[in-house]
């Protein structure tokens, strides 16, 4: 499955480690993700792709709030 924007991902490296987060734009080196809470989606941080690992989920990130992002990834650290 190949990283898309909206794809639900973990970090696997760095000070977030273990987080949930959502692609908001991806190259092809570098991603850049969101969680809603320290990262805002007004300003997502530039992550390696190596440093992620993908999920099999989706968002749909248009017209979306940090809010109502908060709580959908809320849902994923629980499982």
């Amino acid at each position: 499955m190949k990283i898309q924007t909206g794809s639900v991902v973990i970090a696997n490296a760095g000070r977030d480690s273990g987080g949930y987060f959502v692609v908001t734009a991806c190259g092809e080196r570098y991603c850049f993700i969101a969680d809603g809470k320290s990262r805002k989606l007004g300003s997502p941080k530039r992550k390696n792709i190596k440093h992620i690992r993908l999920t099999d989920s989706m968002i749909d990130i248009n017209d979306i709030t940090d809010k109502k992002l908060r709580t959908l990834l809320r849902a994923f650290r629980s499982e």
